[in-house]
C-alpha cells in the first residue's frame, strides 16, 4: 500500500513538474531515441543548477530511474520527503561509503535506469574539479548502457532549457581491466568528453 502510495505520489509531482518546466524554461528534448526502454541504463549528465535533475527525471522516459544525491538533502524535511518518493540514493560526500555503490549496482541489476552527475557538484568542470569516477564504477561492473546527457540554457526563467540524450556509449573493450585505477579514470574521461559534446550542439 506504502509503495503504492509513493507510486501515485511520483507521477502526480513529475506531472507537475514537467508542466512547470515546460511553461517557464520551455524545455526542448533531443535524442530520446537513443533511450532504451527496458533494461539497464546509466544516465549521466552535467551538472549545471537545480534544474539539472527534474528535467531528466520528466524527460528520460524511463519510471524506474534513480538518482543519487547528496545527504544533505535529507536535513530538509521536504526534500527528504521528496528524496523517498523518487526513491533516491542519499551519498555522503568525501566518505568511503560502499552502501550508495551497492545500492546502485543493485538497481542495475534490477534492469531500472540510474542517473547521476560526475561533475558531484553545481558546475564542477568550470571550478577545476576532477570528475567522480562512480559512472565508471557503475558501467564497469554491470551490463548497463552508458547514456551521455548534456544540458543548456534554463540560466533563468524564460530562457529555454535544452536536454540532449546522447547515443549509448561503448565501453566493453575497458571491463578486462575494470580493477585498474586507470581504467576507472579513462572511463569517466570519455564519458566526460561526450557529455561536454552534447552541451555544444
Amino acid at each position: 500500500m506504502k509503495n503504492t502510495y509513493y507510486k501515485i505520489k511520483r507521477y502526480l509531482i513529475r506531472f507537475l513538474i514537467f508542466i512547470y518546466l515546460k511553461i517557464v524554461y520551455r524545455i526542448q528534448v533531443i535524442g530520446l531515441e537513443n533511450i532504451p526502454k527496458n533494461g539497464p541504463v546509466i544516465f549521466c549528465g552535467n551538472h549545471k543548477s537545480f534544474l539539472d535533475a527534474p528535467l531528466m527525471e520528466v524527460t528520460c522516459k524511463r519510471d524506474d530511474t534513480r538518482f543519487l544525491a547528496k545527504e544533505e538533502l535529507a536535513k530538509n524535511w521536504y526534500l527528504a520527503h521528496l528524496a523517498k518518493v523518487f526513491d533516491v540514493i542519499l551519498v555522503k560526500r568525501n566518505a568511503k561509503d560502499l552502501g550508495p555503490m551497492k545500492d546502485g549496482l543493485k538497481t542495475l541489476k534490477q534492469n531500472k535506469a540510474l542517473a547521476l552527475f560526475p561533475e558531484g557538484t553545481r558546475n564542477g568542470l568550470k571550478k577545476g574539479i576532477k570528475p567522480k569516477t562512480g559512472v565508471a564504477y557503475f558501467a564497469l561492473n554491470s551490463d548497463a548502457q552508458v547514456i551521455p546527457v548534456g544540458i543548456k540554457g534554463g540560466e533563468k526563467p524564460f530562457k529555454k532549457a535544452i536536454i540532449t540524450y546522447g547515443k549509448p556509449l561503448q565501453l566493453e573493450e575497458y571491463k578486462e581491466a575494470k580493477k585498474e585505477k586507470e581504467t576507472a579514470e579513462k572511463v569517466t574521461e570519455i564519458i566526460m568528453e561526450d557529455i561536454v559534446k552534447l552541451t555544444t550542439i
